[in-house]
């Protein structure tokens, strides 16, 4: 009767676990962007050349001086990726001033991803996007980088090093 009784008990606090594990699972779902990276490189690299070689700063950088960005933390990449997202829609993108129709379609694609990307992690829980003081330090370095420079060399240098933010 004891061992019929741990086995009930033993399959009830399995079958609470997986439970508990599906509902989590269902709930990160939710969180997931399901964005085409694939077309918002390819958009950056067929711009590429363009962008950077309007760079007059080469030897200063705004992302890739944050190494901070490589060494980020799984618990991190969530908060870091919506900040930096709001970043680029926030100042990048409105600062940037093209002149070239062709590239300023592809700026524009990318900015729209951005968009999307931004909206669906929005809708996640914040709970699910806890943002650490390394996170904020991380974004926030960048942030004094880019008010370091004249607005358009910021937007142009961002631009320059989206790949940084891609990879």
């Amino acid at each position: 009767m004891q061992d019929m009784k741990a086995r009930c008990v033993s399959l009830w606090i399995l079958g609470a676990t997986l439970l508990q594990c599906s509902v989590h699972a269902r709930g990160l779902r939710r969180c997931l962007i399901s964005t085409d990276m694939h077309r918002v490189e390819e958009s950056f690299r067929e711009i590429r050349r363009a962008i950077q070689a309007k760079d007059s700063f080469q030897n200063v950088t705004i992302l890739s001086a944050s190494e901070t960005l490589h060494s980020i933390k799984p618990l991190d990449v969530c908060c870091v990726t919506r900040k930096l997202l709001a970043f680029y829609m926030d100042r990048v993108f409105k600062d940037h001033q093209e002149l070239k129709p062709q590239i300023l379609r592809r700026i524009s694609s990318i900015a729209n991803s951005f968009l999307y990307m931004q909206k669906t992690l929005q809708q996640c829980e914040q709970r699910r996007c806890h943002c650490r003081q390394e996170a904020a330090n991380a974004t926030r370095i960048i942030h004094d980088h880019y008010g370091q420079l004249e607005v358009r060399s910021a937007a142009i240098k961002s631009l320059g090093e989206l790949d940084i933010f891609l990879a």
